[in-house]
């Protein structure tokens, strides 16, 4: 079976009122966390305005959390391409690649926030293409090649980078929300796919739809697109209970949806919650709900309904947010890392076989007892010593032991 990866996505989204330097630390603490718990990727995002997601450039947090960390793979979730000249962005990714022991995914976007294509004088129709036009020179410029362009937002000159990366083939993967352009630019170059659209049910509903964009573009380009290259983002937050996950995440999560989606992007549609209850009701126990508050044995069931909703993905990647405290938050992502990903991914197959079969084949216990019981036997002191143990309560014994109530009964 092919195991699935997970990882983290951080946009970030943290509701204001906490110290800014502090709340980058604690982000870097989380990706610390993450590292050490075995998880496979760690993403975040470039925002420049809203005041609840702040990290303005990613490179520059990876950079800082690549000291803190030593295996998770590091990814740009996503590096809005139309903001930036795409030589000083190929210059970024692969100093990172190097700084970090060659650990980057770049992804990149056309930008999520209109608010910030309109601060850069940006319009928003020419997003997608401008991505599109700055994805072909940037792989070209990883490649070695000396690139010269013209356009109508950005010139090289004979441009060569001097530092190329340190992956022989450093990942490329683009995010996919809604319309099809993210799936199609990643099919027709061969990219892989963060699909943060995923965390809503219509979302939910369109990966499969979303995937033959990618399939169909790649074929058309003479590519191919590997659904083990497919990350597909989810929220959620676990606890032992479904009852302490409400509790934890319930205020949080109302917060959240109300004074962001509801309050500072008014998403189409969106209406607020009215308490704590409604918002986890809605979020994670509606008819079609994408979100999973509860336990550990919840997400795992979420996980597998949407492996098959899809056809199939290679990452899980969960959604970071502030729907719980920081202490609650880190214990959630702690409990999926020791209970849902080995079951999803089949690590206690082993012992849960092992265990059965010691339970059906008796026999070669019952033989072990047999045989000690023999030894004892044979060895006069030892026979007599077994009467005063017989005589006694006995310590926990070995689980090859002879059943010495069975003995003392006979």
């Amino acid at each position: 079976m092919s195991r699935m990866k997970f990882g983290a996505f951080l946009a970030p989204h943290h509701p204001i009122g906490e110290h800014p330097m502090l709340q980058f630390r604690g982000d870097l603490d989380f990706a610390a966390q993450l590292d050490a718990l075995g998880y496979d990727e760690f993403w975040c995002g470039e925002h420049h305005s809203t005041g609840w997601e702040v990290i303005a450039s990613p490179e520059m947090f990876l950079a800082a959390a690549g000291e803190r960390t030593h295996r998770i793979r590091l990814g740009t979730g996503v590096v809005s391409l139309p903001y930036h000249h795409p030589f000083n962005v190929a210059q970024r990714i692969v100093q990172l690649d190097h700084m970090t022991g060659g650990r980057v995914i770049f992804g990149s976007g056309p930008g999520a926030l209109p608010s910030d294509a309109y601060t850069l004088g940006i319009d928003p129709m020419v997003q997608r293409d401008r991505q599109d036009e700055a994805i072909g020179v940037i792989k070209r410029l990883f490649a070695g090649e000396r690139v010269t362009h013209e356009s109508d937002w950005f010139t090289l000159r004979d441009a060569r980078l001097q530092l190329f990366p340190l992956q022989e083939d450093l990942p490329f993967a683009v995010a996919s929300q809604v319309s099809p352009s993210g799936m199609t630019l990643a099919g027709k170059y061969g990219a892989g796919v963060l699909s943060i659209g995923s965390m809503s049910t219509a979302g939910l509903m369109a990966l499969p739809t979303q995937w033959s964009f990618a399939e169909e573009a790649a074929a058309k380009a003479g590519r191919t697109v590997d659904r083990k290259n497919w990350r597909v983002v989810m929220a959620w937050h676990v606890a032992e209970t479904r009852a302490e996950a409400r509790a934890q995440a319930g205020e949080g999560l109302m917060r959240w949806h109300n004074e962001y989606n509801v309050g500072t992007l008014m998403r189409p549609g969106a209406l607020p919650f009215a308490s704590p209850d409604d918002a986890v009701d809605q979020t994670a126990f509606a008819e079609g709900a994408a979100g999973v508050v509860g336990t550990p044995d919840d997400l795992i069931k979420a996980i597998r309904d949407l492996m098959e909703v899809s056809g199939g993905f290679g990452t899980v990647i969960g959604f970071a947010h502030d729907w719980a405290n920081r202490e609650n938050t880190g214990r959630s992502w702690d409990l999926v890392a020791r209970h849902v990903i080995p079951e999803i991914n089949g690590l206690l197959e082993g012992y849960r076989s092992s265990r059965q079969y010691v339970i059906e084949h008796r026999e070669s216990f019952d033989r072990a007892g047999e045989a000690i019981m023999k030894k004892i036997m044979d060895n006069d002191r030892a026979a007599e010593a077994l009467k005063v143990t017989l005589a006694g309560a006995t310590a926990m014994p070995a689980g090859h032991a002879p059943d010495l109530q069975k003995e003392k009964a006979g």
